[in-house]
């Protein structure tokens, strides 16, 4: 008996591409009597074409016949199914919408999905042009996110890249079963390019559109249509709750029931053995591994649900391929015996080239590894931190394999939240770290041996000031005192890293959103994501904008010079926030009420302040303390920076403020008192601004919100 070792590979690769065929055809089983196709649109139950064919009204598919190839809709909606997989995942046609500004025409597109959502995994929201914002929103204003596009010509547009240079991308959030997609111009329409007549966006499955800076100049993606997969399941229970009324439970014989991941309801898959639907009876059929796998030198026998081997009489072994096999005793020198012997010989020579081939797999990755650190500086990271030594500092460098474990291999569970700089995880480490400044995340270390390098930062337990400040239950309230202390040690971090670091820092990204609270609420400055660090040389540097739309310094975004003064600026509006106690930023437009930097200065001008005061903190005792920090937080959001304060002017005057015992902070005020200081307050706002200096009528009508993408 001879045995050619590439002859059985081939055999073995033929016999597992007929298995998956089989299993896949087995799978795609209509309910019997119903229809299984619709044009190329395989239709496995629980969907189906109505009656009971289907399994709920979720799961009909309508299929238009007056067409060729026939087409399939979801339930009686305009929803084209491109395709239907038993793994929980269902695929859709999505339009793309346009806004041409020399034609004047515009699209729009809405869906809805009631019973599945878009896969936040899979899809990704692109945006195309050169002076563009697009954002997606729920049909219920629930959600809203999008990116921005600029580039001053269309050749500045690399191919293949969406960062934001003529296209942007960003990711959807879970849990989504109906947008809509607004398209706008951030210049209103001041800078568009003659070669760029319009903007376009659209959600797409990811990976299926190629940005070329040739869509940039024409027309062609207006009639373009894309996949988008959505996600779905049985029901809106879990498992356990299902199997309560088994006379609706969906999982069927040699079948298990898998609870969703990312929404509610469940799924079923065939036990391991078995194959086919598992949603209909006896959907699930056994596997002949004996046929399709072959497993055993021996003799096979095919069991419910799994399979067993043995050796022939007269031989020795377990009958398996990958165990002992069947041999002859060693006097039996037979040339059958001697022929297995050579079969034998040849598969041990198999399993360790495989068994080489993963050594030398190990060894690129630690090669690999070994490149990224060089190329990430680490040598130079190594040798700096040895020199400082006995400084008190003890940031780490972490190996890859460290983090996977600390994450458990960056599972989804430990997803924090995402943004334009990547993913942040929660992790575990088994020793702690010392902090710079108090008030500042503190940075542990850092991880060089992959392609982009992982930043490692404590873990603060208390949230953002933003889930706080502007909770939609009122869970949590922040009295002034507090809010003040905050505010006062936001302001010596970022003096701190303007002032006081070794080389100075602007953070670039500053909101209620990345100042985190500890259980003490003591603050602390995170996210330096977007920060560019300013040498003792410059005073000011020329980058790409970033940052937060609303928060974002008015100088820096017409210009593109950034300066320290630019944190004073967005520190001017998160004041506007902790005084108020609404946004200042509008993430949807659906918000109420809400002050723009510009409506806080205008209401100021106009003496009417104590209007838009949070009432949670208003009174009579702290009426002076929020006069002065408003006139602190107007002249922070001056137009020019060079009229700004510094941040440790702000610093100190806030901790000024905090130390003042005033008057009448007594409980024992008059009334009189009382209403004449309410009464006198309101003209007494100015600051010694000028009109000029606070004139912010370029964007005083736009609406503003938080692009994920773009930071």
């Amino acid at each position: 008996m001879s045995c050619n070792p590439v002859a059985m590979m081939v055999l073995m690769l033929i016999l597992a591409i007929m298995m998956a065929a089989t299993v896949k055809k087995a799978a795609a089983q209509a309910k019997p009597g119903c229809q299984s196709h619709c044009g190329d649109v395989i239709i496995p139950y629980p969907f189906g074409t109505g009656g009971d064919c289907n399994i709920s009204e979720d799961f009909f598919i309508t299929c238009n016949t007056s067409v060729i190839p026939n087409q399939a809709f979801l339930t009686t909606g305009n929803i084209q199914v491109m395709n239907i997989s038993l793994d929980g995942h269902l695929k859709i046609l999505g339009s793309a919408i346009y806004d041409c500004y020399v034609s004047g025409t515009s699209s729009t597109f809405q869906v809805d999905l009631l019973k599945f959502p878009i896969d936040s995994i899979r899809n990704k929201l692109t945006a195309i042009g050169c002076d563009t914002y697009a954002f997606v929103r729920g049909n219920n204003d629930e959600y809203a996110t999008g990116c921005l596009s600029f580039c001053s010509s269309i050749t500045d547009a690399i191919n293949g890249s969406c960062s934001g240079i003529g296209c942007c991308q960003t990711a959807i959030p879970k849990g989504v079963r109906g947008y809509n997609i607004t398209l706008g111009s951030y210049t209103n329409y001041s800078r568009v390019l003659l070669d760029n007549p319009c903007s376009y966006a659209f959600v797409a499955e990811d990976g299926v559109y190629n940005f070329s800076n040739s869509d940039l100049g024409g027309y062609d993606l207006q009639d373009k249509e894309f996949a988008v997969v959505l996600d779905w399941t049985i029901g809106y229970t879990n498992c356990s709750e299902a199997k309560e009324d088994m006379n609706s439970f969906a999982c069927k014989e040699n079948s298990i029931c898998v609870d969703s991941e990312d929404t509610y309801g469940y799924l079923c898959n065939c036990l391991d053995g078995y194959q086919g639907n598992p949603y209909l009876s006896n959907g699930c059929q056994d596997i002949n591994e004996c046929e399709t796998l072959q497993p055993c030198n021996g003799t096979c026998y095919n069991l419910a649900g799994s399979y067993n081997c043995s050796c022939p009489e007269g031989f020795e072994g377990d009958g398996w391929k990958n165990g002992t096999g069947c041999t002859r005793p060693i006097h039996d020198t037979s040339p059958l015996n001697v022929a297995l012997g050579i079969g034998f010989g040849f598969v041990a020579i198999l399993l360790g080239i495989a068994l080489l081939l993963l050594m030398l797999r190990q060894r690129q990755i630690v090669k690999l590894r070994q490149k990224y650190f060089l190329q990430n500086g680490g040598n130079l990271l190594q040798h700096h931190l040895s020199q400082r030594e006995g400084c008190g500092e003890k940031i780490k460098v972490f190996a890859a394999e460290e983090l996977e474990k600390a994450t458990n291999s960056y599972h989804d569970s430990r997803i924090l939240g995402q943004g334009g700089q990547g993913t942040v995880y929660k992790g575990t480490l088994p020793d702690g770290r010392l902090i710079n400044h108090r008030n500042v995340v503190n940075l542990l270390g850092c991880c060089l041996e992959t392609p982009v390098p992982l930043l490692v930062y404590e873990y603060v337990t208390n949230g953002t000031l933003f889930d706080h400040l502007h909770n939609v239950a009122d869970e949590s309230f922040i009295p002034w005192e507090a809010r003040l202390r905050i505010a006062i040690e936001t302001a010596e971090a970022l003096s701190y890293l303007h002032s006081s670091a070794s080389i100075p820092i602007i953070h670039r990204d500053i909101k209620l959103a990345n100042i985190l609270l500890d259980d003490n609420f003591t603050a602390k400055v995170s996210d330096f994501g977007a920060s560019r660090l300013i040498t003792s040389d410059q005073a000011q540097i020329t980058t790409m904008v970033q940052g937060t739309f609303g928060y974002l310094d008015p100088e820096y975004m017409h210009t593109g010079q950034l300066t320290e003064k630019s944190d004073v600026y967005s520190f001017g509006v998160v004041l506007i926030e902790l005084l108020t106690g609404q946004k200042a930023v509008c993430f949807k437009r659906s918000e109420e009420p809400k002050v723009l930097p510009v409506q806080f200065v205008s209401l100021m001008k106009e003496d009417r302040l104590l209007e838009i005061l949070d009432p949670k903190v208003l009174n009579y005792g702290n009426v002076r303390h929020l006069k002065e920090v408003a006139l602190l937080a107007r002249r922070c959001l001056r137009m020019k920076g060079e009229e700004r304060p510094s941040m440790k002017e702000v610093a100190h005057e806030l901790a000024g403020l905090q130390a003042i015992s005033l008057p009448w902070d007594k409980s024992n005020l008059q009334e009189e008192e009382t209403e004449y200081m309410l009464g006198v307050f309101g003209n007494s706002y100015s600051d010694g601004a000028t009109g000029s200096s606070l004139g912010y009528d370029s964007i005083n009508n736009r609406v503003a919100f938080e692009l994920e993408g773009a930071r």
